[in-house]
């Protein structure tokens, strides 16, 4: 680990980033947006909050280089499972498209 000395971040600052980002993604929620941009709107704002976690929280962004570069693998590898997993995901899409769902059964008279 680095042991150069350094200053101490304005947690507050990232705290009000963090609850800015929040309301951010809250808004997101209500636009008139498909799901996939709502969907690519939301997942980049939280990278963006989980990037300042690691770096301010975490203290990353005071560590060597390579520290910060295994600390983002997993992440590179989610990135990588999402596009290689997404064939299925639209081949389900399809096949389910196309089948309708049951129509409701009229109440039996006695």
């Amino acid at each position: 680990m680095a042991t150069v000395a350094h200053k101490h971040p304005n947690y507050m600052a990232i705290f009000w980033w963090l609850t800015a980002l929040t309301i951010l993604e809250l808004a997101v929620v209500f636009l008139p947006f498909g799901k996939t941009v709502n969907g690519t709107l939301l997942c980049a704002l939280a990278i963006g909050k989980a990037a300042l976690v690691a770096a301010y929280f975490m203290h990353l962004r005071f560590e060597y280089r390579s520290l910060t570069l295994i600390a983002f693998t997993p992440l590179a590898i989610a990135v990588l499972l999402i596009f290689v997993l997404m064939p299925d995901s639209f081949a389900v899409q399809k096949k389910t498209a196309g089948v309708k769902a049951p129509a409701a059964s009229a109440p039996a008279k006695h």
